[in-house]
């Protein structure tokens, strides 16, 4: 199963969002505190929809307790700062890929301590970032194209009339 982990995000409908596409994606969401908002706060649920229920989410004291709790991870940062672009790398089918919180990213602190595992998405000069869920679900999407989307629902269906 992929992991998404989001240290200290900030934003509940970035983090609904992203809760909702690991639900459709068979992800498990990891989340670092602290968080910029309480778990049962409306603009999260709505963001989530439905689906926040049938959400795999484990929650952190801290990266540490992260990192205790989950060892041998094969971790990935996602960071504007890295050198190698997203689809250089092999993600695993147990992939954990880190985003750092909306206003600042990932710490450097643990950058440093991953240069080989950090990546990112290329944008146009001018842009700063993208939004976190749009992130996500950038790099959450190859790497289940990578893994030949295992457990995906690869047809779809009209709801009223037939192809």
């Amino acid at each position: 199963m992929l992991n998404i982990v989001l240290h200290e995000p900030e934003i509940p409908a970035n983090t609904g969002n992203i809760g909702r596409t690991c639900v459709a994606a068979n992800a498990r969401l990891h989340l670092i505190e602290p968080l910029g908002f309480r778990l049962n706060e409306k603009n999260l649920k709505r963001a989530g929809m439905d689906y926040w229920s049938r959400l795999d989410v484990a929650t952190y004291i801290n990266y540490e307790e992260f990192l205790e709790r989950n060892p041998g991870a094969k971790l990935y940062m996602a960071t504007t700062k890295a050198q190698k672009l997203y689809t250089e790398v092999s993600y695993g089918a147990d992939a954990y890929i880190m985003f750092g919180k909306e206003s600042a990213g990932i710490p450097e602190e643990i950058l440093v301590q991953h240069k080989e595992e950090c990546i990112r998405i290329p944008m146009a000069s001018e842009i700063r970032s993208l939004n976190l869920s749009n992130s996500v679900s950038i790099v959450l999407y190859e790497a289940l194209r990578q893994n030949q989307f295992v457990g995906m629902n690869l047809t779809g269906h009209l709801h009223r009339l037939t192809w």
